[in-house]
């Protein structure tokens, strides 16, 4: 009998003991992370609430106000979620503490308020890009970390004290927050306003990416990618920031793209130059075989072309 297999069963026991039945790899980074950002999470509210939070936020018991938002919130496809400061299980305030945030527009904001009733809190401002009056903007960002244990308990496991751990570095900064989407990826990291993604993340690796956020760059490794767009183009961003060496939050964007069968072609700027990139899913082959429940699929990079300018010259027609 192979001792790879006795090993992989005897890794799988220990992993199961701990509740998580995800594949090797996911929580050490050691899988491909890019591309596995939360799609439908262009707009946000965060909603402060001690917990406890149920498997899904409306399930979960809270006042009727809460509730309120929430469902206003995801009629308006705005990603509603929980927050709490780390280690903390009690409200010092009265009236609902809420932030706002816009990761898709050019310049991506976040803004917060104290509101006493839901309607006191306009989502529609924030659909259209604009600060509700009830909130101010903030300057400082914002780093959510997923440690919803009712969801999957591998949020909790590595991401409570990954949460903690950076809320001592970071105070005022960092909040436990319900499920951000990627639950094999604990403990998952959001930077906000942007919407970047971090997943798998150590607590060293959390402090590197949250710094590296402040001085308004990406750090590659565990990187998602950028919440509210397609996972091809995330693909397509990872693979310019790859090749160009380019870090800035907002140096490299898609600007346009069109999908033919499975193949993505899209055309990114990144370093101040503009490339055609194409892209295809691909399954990924986990180390436990068909003993893992999970398929993982990421992207492989197909072609990557610089696009030359185009150079306007007068008529050699005579």
């Amino acid at each position: 009998m192979s001792t790879g297999g006795v090993v992989g069963r005897a890794d799988r026991a220990v992993r199961a003991a701990k509740g998580c039945t995800h594949p090797p790899g996911c929580h050490t980074g050691e899988l491909p992370l890019h591309a596995s950002a939360t799609v439908g999470a262009r707009f946000w509210l965060l909603i402060e609430h001690p917990g406890p939070w149920a498997s899904h936020l409306e399930d979960c018991d809270l006042p009727k106000e809460v509730h309120t938002l929430i469902k206003r919130a995801t009629r308006l496809g705005i990603r509603p979620q929980l927050i709490r400061r780390p280690g903390r299980r009690n409200l010092v305030e009265t009236g609902i503490h809420v932030m706002v945030a816009d990761s898709g527009s050019t310049e991506p904001w976040i803004a917060e308020g104290v509101i006493a009733d839901p309607d006191d809190l306009n989502l529609d401002n924030v659909v259209a890009g604009v600060v509700p009056e009830s909130c101010i903007l903030v300057s400082e960002p914002v780093f959510l970390v997923c440690t919803h244990a009712k969801r999957n308990a591998c949020c909790a496991r590595i991401g409570l004290p990954l949460a903690r751990s950076l809320a001592k570095t970071l105070p005022d900064t960092v909040w436990e927050t319900s499920h951000v989407g990627g639950d094999r990826y604990a403990a998952n990291l959001v930077c906000l306003p942007h919407g970047l993604y971090y997943g798998s993340m150590s607590q060293a690796a959390a402090i590197a990416a949250a710094n590296a956020y402040r001085s308004g760059e990406v750090i590659l490794d565990r990187f998602r990618g950028r919440a509210g767009i397609p996972e091809p183009l995330q693909a397509a961003e990872h693979f310019i920031r790859v090749h160009t060496g380019d870090l800035s939050v907002g140096g490299v964007a898609v600007e346009s793209s069109r999908l033919d069968g499975a193949v993505t072609e899209a055309f990114v700027r990144g370093n101040g130059t503009r490339f055609r990139v194409v892209v295809e899913p691909m399954t990924l082959t986990t180390p436990c075989g068909t003993a893992c429940a999970d398929t993982i699929t990421t992207y492989r990079l197909v072609t990557l072309d610089r696009v030359a300018p185009v150079r306007y010259a007068t008529s050699a027609l005579t």
